[in-house]
């Protein structure tokens, strides 16, 4: 086979894999760009605008932006370096994770709240659980979602919502053939990924996983 091969090791590299506008910029997203040069714009979840620069690197991503010289991107691991000293969560960190069933991503927080878009992928469940420190609403945006929530088992439909308070035993689950795509809000003195008591678990995983 002939194929041209590249490990985009870097920007200029990401920059030679599309082909530039007549400025020499490359626009991946919701980019625009005026008076601007040589410059690579990644615009992942917002539009990106830039006025009289170049020569520049552009990153944004759903919870940080990065900015350079296209001189300086080398650079990067030190600046990553900083912010992992300065106990930064987001050099390891992604607002999406991925589990066995599919994903969540965080979408707001404060002191003692959290909302996060979960998806389940079809025939998918998570583990029947319990948490001691939080409650949950679950408000289901697409597909149906069969919920147990103590004794009792039942759907909840687009545009249906349904509530897990404090340490009741429930599960989630996608009986249908599209994704389940849900908002689940939390509230409680205490949001971490570890408050979770697993039952039962189809993926024998431990309380943080």
């Amino acid at each position: 086979m002939d194929a041209q091969w590249s490990d985009i090791g870097s920007f200029d590299a990401l920059m030679a894999t599309h082909t530039p506008d007549a400025a020499g910029n490359v626009v991946t997203g919701d980019g625009v760009l005026s008076d601007t040069q040589r410059s690579l714009v990644v615009a992942n979840h917002r539009l990106v605008a830039t006025l009289g620069v170049e020569d520049l690197i552009v990153v944004e991503t759903s919870d940080s932006v990065l900015v350079a010289h296209r001189d300086k991107v080398q650079g990067v691991k030190q600046l990553v370096a900083a912010l992992t000293q300065a106990g930064r969560s987001e050099p390891h960190t992604s607002p999406q994770v991925h589990r066995p069933w599919g994903s969540f991503q965080a979408m707001d927080s404060g002191e003692r709240y959290q909302v996060k878009h979960i998806t389940v992928r079809p025939g998918a469940r998570l583990s029947l659980q319990r948490h001691h420190h939080r409650a949950e609403h679950w408000v289901v945006v697409s597909g149906t979602a069969k919920v147990t929530v103590g004794e009792r088992t039942f759907l909840v439909s687009e545009n249906q919502s349904t509530y897990i308070p404090i340490g009741a035993l429930h599960r989630l689950e996608n009986p249908g053939k599209i994704p389940l795509e849900l908002i689940e809000v939390q509230s409680g003195s205490y949001l971490g990924e570890d408050d979770i008591e697993r039952l039962d678990d189809v993926y024998a995983r431990h309380s943080d996983e």
